[in-house]
Parts: structure tokens; C-alpha cells; sequence
């Protein structure tokens, strides 16, 4: 049977869907679009720091209050949308109900955000979860997503880099200071992996950013390590409205 009609027969036992509503679509691995419509990608003008969005332009390489009072463990932030509607249902799909294949879409429309991160890095690593966590859920969202970014961009995938000692709790629902209590040492290196950090770019991945506290706790440990660049990239952030 040619490929054209065993595709066919595919779509009739499988008829492509919206990734995120399940509405029907003309393919797969597609948005519908309404879903694509309700999108809102993180555009400059933004923080060159912490990329916030501005909602005017105020020149070349601005920082946010935020970052002027609170410098980050990191040395840039960077996401591909905000976490809302249809990105917030794409993230819960990936995470929750194991739809891997959706980390490929997504780590294109990161590649779009990253603003010079993923070409400058020496690797590509991901924020881990704890191995009871990761026995739970059989897979590691922001490393499928790591995964797929490194593919695409053709950089070192530095899997298991980073691992997760202490088994924290989660993270929704808490306050900013109970999130960075939980995450506080949470993280060491894998063992004999200090020249893979030493002096080295590290781009650091995971599915959304909220108030930072993961991330930085676990950027705290590379720069401690003599990483000379930690950037991080997220599919998502939680924010509100621009600044």
C-alpha cells in the first residue's frame, strides 16, 4: 500500500485533532484557530535580564525594577509564551497526561524565544525531577523538551547533569519565600561531570517559570560549579500583563 494512502487510512482511525482542545484539524500535531488565536507570545520590548515584557519600548538592553532590586542566581531568562489558555493546556498535556510527542512543537516555538541563548551555549540541560517523581511519571517533561531543543539546534544534550537530592514538594500554591525554602539545596552535580560545567555556557531548560525559585536554586549550584554563563529558557511564564 503507497504511504499517501496508508497516511489516509491512519487519519481515518485517527483523525487529526487540535493538540490542545481536541477539536478536529486538517494534521496532525496541529492547532486549531481558535487555540492558535488565543496564544499571547512573549515579543520584545522585554527586559534584557529577566525578559519581561514592556508594554512600550524604552530603548536597548533596559532592565525591569525586578532585576535592577533582585539580580538572579542566572544571566538571562527567556520564555516562548505566556502560561494561559491554550499554552496552559498544552503544558498540562505534555506533563500530565504523557503526550510526549508535543514537546517537538513546543521546543520550536522556543527556539523562536531564545534570543541568542541556544547558539551561544556549550549544552543543553533540564531541570530534573526527583527519582521517585520520575517513577511516578515515567518521563521528564522539561527534558523532553531539552531533548528536542538540542535536536534541533545541533548542541551537546548534557541528560542527568543536574540531579535532584532532596524530594520537594510542589510548588503550585505556594508563596515565593515557601518555594525557594523548598528548593533550597535540593540540587547537586552528577558525579565527575565538573568539566562539563566548569568555564562552560549552559543553557538550563524547564516547562514554565513562575517566581524562578527552581530555576534558580539549581543555577545557584552551576555557577557554584564555575559555569560562565547559566541562561535559562522556558516554553512558559506566569505573568500577568506586561510592565
Amino acid at each position: 500500500m503507497a504511504l499517501g494512502a496508508l497516511s489516509q487510512l491512519g487519519n481515518l482511525i485517527y483523525p487529526p485533532v487540535c493538540a490542545a482542545c481536541g477539536r478536529n484539524t486538517g494534521s496532525h500535531r496541529a492547532l486549531c484557530m481558535t487555540c492558535w488565536s488565543d496564544i499571547r507570545f512573549i515579543e520584545r520590548p522585554f527586559c534584557a535580564v529577566l525578559g519581561t515584557p514592556f508594554s512600550h519600548d524604552l530603548g536597548e538592553g533596559i532592565l525591569s525594577a525586578e532585576a535592577l532590586a533582585h539580580p538572579p542566581e542566572f544571566d538571562r531568562l527567556r520564555s516562548a509564551a505566556f502560561y494561559s489558555g491554550t499554552v496552559r493546556n498544552l503544558v498540562h498535556a505534555l506533563k500530565y497526561r504523557d503526550n510526549t510527542h508535543l514537546a517537538v512543537m513546543m521546543a520550536n516555538w522556543m527556539l523562536r524565544a531564545e534570543d541568542g541563548m541556544v547558539k551561544e551555549c556549550d549544552g543543553i540541560t533540564a531541570v530534573p525531577l526527583h527519582s521517585t517523581r520520575m517513577m511516578a511519571r515515567r518521563f521528564n517533561q522539561s527534558a523532553e523538551l531539552a531533548r528536542h531543543l538540542a535536536r534541533l539546534s545541533r548542541k551537546p544534550f548534557l541528560p542527568g547533569l543536574i540531579r535532584r537530592k532532596k524530594r520537594t514538594i510542589q510548588q503550585v500554591g505556594l508563596t515565593r519565600t515557601a518555594r525557594e525554602d523548598n528548593v533550597r539545596g535540593a540540587f547537586v552535580l552528577a558525579p565527575h561531570s565538573e568539566d562539563l560545567v566548569f568555564g562552560r555556557r549552559i543553557l538550563l531548560v524547564d516547562d514554565v517559570y513562575t517566581t524562578g525559585a527552581t530555576v534558580s536554586a539549581a543555577a545557584r549550584l552551576l555557577k557554584r560549579k564555575g559555569a560562565a554563563d547559566v541562561s535559562i529558557l522556558t516554553f512558559a511564564r506566569v505573568l500577568d500583563e506586561t510592565i
